[in-house]
């Protein structure tokens, strides 16, 4: 049996009230976070997205795009009318080797470069079985070149009759801004990849781990 999702997140709210720790951050706000939470959402229940604040679906829909593309610069973004990315970019709108770069152009230690989405489309297409259909955007040789480390690092595909899952790892997540926006993200990227490989997005297991759930206090 697998909550519903606004279920699940009042219910993660909640857990963060009750057992959140008071840490520093980066930022010198500070944070109220908890370690280690697991979500599971049926898709077939419907698409995954809250109600308990409005979310800006064309951001959604056109951030994933842009990952998907390999783009690094805001200007693809700027075009259609999402600015989430304007205050990280440099004076020329890049954003250097962010989500888009790992996920389509990861250096190789021989100076290639490795399409993850690509190979993870023919993993499940070809490899189902397969434990490896990970895609990563932890390049620790490469976060000096990003602007922003990445938060949702890495995800993984898993195959079983016939349907798809998602498991998502994410080391850092805002539990209002971050996390309603990407759950609605890796249910859209979980859709997409099933329809590309020809599979049915899974009924019980669409994961999100959220390793550092933070509320802002002042």
């Amino acid at each position: 049996f697998i909550k519903g999702i606004m279920k699940q997140y009042l219910e993660l709210l909640q857990r963060v009230l009750d057992e959140g720790v008071k840490k520093e951050d980066r930022t010198g706000t500070g944070t109220i976070s908890i370690f280690g939470h697991q979500s599971r959402y049926k898709m077939s229940d419907g698409f995954p997205l809250l109600t308990t604040k409005k979310l800006h679906l064309k951001s959604i829909i056109y951030e994933l795009l842009w990952f998907l593309k390999g783009d690094t610069n805001v200007k693809y973004l700027q075009e259609h009318g999402v600015r989430i990315w304007n205050e990280w970019a440099d004076k020329n709108g890049d954003l250097g080797h962010i989500y888009g770069y790992q996920w389509r152009s990861w250096p190789d230690y021989d100076g290639r470069h490795i399409d993850q989405i690509a190979e993870a489309v023919d993993m499940i297409k070809h490899h189902p079985d397969s434990r490896r259909i990970i895609v990563s955007s932890w390049n620790v040789a490469d976060l000096p070149n990003m602007n922003l480390p990445p938060c949702h690092m890495l995800f993984q595909f898993y195959v079983a009759d016939g349907k798809l899952s998602l498991q998502l790892y994410q080391r850092s997540a805002d539990i209002f801004l971050g996390v309603p926006f990407n759950i609605a993200s890796y249910a859209l990227l979980l859709k997409m990849m099933a329809q590309v490989t020809g599979l049915q997005e899974d009924i019980g297991t669409f994961h999100n781990h959220f390793i550092i759930i933070a509320i802002t206090y002042g």
